[in-house]
């Protein structure tokens, strides 16, 4: 069941970007990862910023979350995480439809260059990429949806 996220969530949140975030474990340069891989000040501030979370809950445990985020003209997703244990069931997917579904604004989605899994699940749900890896040192490719051929790269 998809739901949106709230104050009472925040801990599970922090939980389960975390617990996801050990799939970029050597992936991310070692100069910006860390452990916990995100702070509860800097979830905190990323709340307070405008990232709505929703979460994919199943029987009665949120098994992932999704945030969305409106700037400017676009919708960002931020920080998509599927717990490690429930991660190859589809469940991000659903929740990718589900935000995607709720707004009409182009959507972007930051990643890693070097998460080569994310960059495919991504473009199999219909985003293009917008940088190319390897464009900037340390940078994380945009991919967007609703875009024409001539926006696809940036």
């Amino acid at each position: 069941m998809m739901r949106p996220c709230d104050d009472r969530d925040f801990e599970l949140i922090w939980a389960i970007i975390n617990d996801g975030a050990r799939a970029y474990k050597g992936i991310i340069p070692a100069d910006r990862w860390t452990e916990p891989y995100m702070s509860c000040e800097e979830l905190r501030r990323q709340i307070d910023e405008g990232v709505v979370f929703w979460g994919y809950e199943e029987t009665g445990t949120l098994e992932a979350v999704m945030g969305i985020q409106q700037v400017q003209d676009v919708t960002l997703i931020r920080h998509a995480y599927v717990r490690t244990s429930s991660q190859k069931r589809g469940i991000g997917a659903q929740l990718l439809s589900h935000l995607r579904g709720l707004t009409s604004a182009p959507v972007l989605i930051g990643t890693w260059a070097d998460a080569v899994w994310a960059i495919r699940f991504y473009e199999k749900h219909g985003f293009q990429l917008v940088s190319r890896p390897g464009d900037f040192v340390n940078a994380n490719p945009l991919l967007r949806i609703g875009v024409s051929p001539a926006e696809r790269f940036c």
